[in-house]
């Protein structure tokens, strides 16, 4: 492979009508992140590309901050070629261009490999795949499939190449994509083998099909919180306030139950503990709901594009009776998770007077969270 600069174009503009939802399509939820997130996070962690630029249409940098966070975007224009020839302008002197559509999310390295590897003796290069359906035309007349492929993205292109070929295209004219715009000036172009991971969501029915390629890691984790029984203090358990003539004693609301929960799910992305996030040193947090700390370790599950599965709840206490208020703690619990709430198990149990919780000195509760993370495209 040829030395010199390399630039991912990623074409976001479009406004995604025929996919629907209140988004364009390529900030829409793809296993639980904004499907142009797939494809920015496989160019970005390509060695060989050195930048990408996201071309977006206008008024979308709410939606691409949101999406992707601070990157370096490009507002396209009202065609695919004028968004393109946009983001052409803009990446300098690069040697090579790569464009992709956002509408691809997943992008396997092997096929960036093979598209500059191509450019070595080309001025561009394709990934395309073999037609294998029967073609008929509107007549119903089979058309011969044989030397006919689908191309994909991403293409690659000899900047220079690419260049020449959008200032010579005629301004009435649009190209379906830019390849065929190099070649009618004369340039190279080389077909390599593309992948299936790389179908377009064009569809309400392509969202599914997309997230059926995702391969999803199960994972689990324990929490574990005990807090002190004191006069004075409120008893909060479960994130329901117990009429009870002792509290839990602690920096926050001492709510040992949604602690112990808070912990497990943190658990499950490796996020460190409850004291990580909260310090019992900060004194914003003195008197604090505990609600606020498990709704904190939820969204980051669901930053990560995960999803909670299922939760188990263990409270060891030898008073207050916790069965007449189980299912007020089921409900809430499964509120501020998000998640409906037969996916909240929680069991009560004694230590025959055993111990700190069986003299009445404390409470006890331990937590197994069970959640579902996006692993790589398969």
């Amino acid at each position: 492979m040829s030395e010199g600069r390399t630039v991912a174009l990623l074409v976001a503009a479009g406004s995604g009508t025929r996919v629907g939802g209140r988004v364009p399509k390529q900030f829409a939820l793809l296993a639980g992140r904004p499907m142009i997130a797939h494809a920015y996070d496989a160019l970005v962690a390509h060695p060989a590309i050195d930048e990408v630029l996201v071309v977006i249409g206008a008024g979308q940098e709410d939606m691409a901050r949101d999406a992707l966070g601070t990157v370096r975007t490009v507002t396209g224009g009202a065609t695919r070629r004028e968004s393109v020839a946009r983001g052409l302008a803009a990446a300098g002197e690069a040697e090579r261009v790569l464009v992709h559509d956002a509408a691809r999310p997943f992008l396997p390295a092997e096929v960036i490999d093979r598209v500059l590897a191509a450019l070595d003796e080309a001025d561009a290069a394709i990934p395309v795949r073999a037609v294998a359906d029967t073609l008929v035309d509107d007549g119903g007349g089979v058309v011969p499939r044989a030397g006919l492929h689908r191309v994909q993205t991403p293409q690659g292109f000899r900047r220079r190449a690419l260049v020449e070929a959008h200032a010579a295209w005629p301004a009435d004219e649009e190209a379906t994509d830019d390849a065929q715009m190099v070649r009618r000036l004369g340039g190279t172009v080389v077909l390599v083998q593309g992948d299936t991971m790389l179908d377009k969501v064009t569809y309400p029915e392509d969202i599914a099909a997309a997230e059926a390629r995702v391969a999803w890691e199960t994972r689990s984790a324990s929490g574990f919180d005990v807090h002190r029984l004191e006069d004075g203090e409120e008893l909060w358990l479960g994130g329901v306030l117990i009429p009870h003539h002792q509290g839990l004693s602690g920096h926050s609301d001492a709510d040992v139950a949604l602690h112990a929960l808070t912990d497990a799910l943190l658990g499950t992305i490796a996020a460190g503990d409850i004291g990580t996030h909260f310090p019992p040193t900060d004194p914003q947090w003195r008197g604090a709901a505990s609600d606020q700390f498990l709704a904190h370790a939820a969204s980051l599950i669901r930053a990560r594009g995960g999803r909670i599965d299922f939760i188990d709840l263990t409270i060891i206490c030898e008073a207050p009776k916790i069965g007449p208020h189980r299912a007020a703690m089921v409900e809430r619990i499964a509120a501020i998770l998000e998640i409906v709430p037969d996916r909240v198990s929680l069991k009560a149990t004694t230590t025959e007077r055993l111990g700190f919780t069986g003299r009445g000195e404390g409470i006890a509760a331990q937590a197994m969270a069970t959640v579902s993370l996006p692993g790589q495209p398969r």
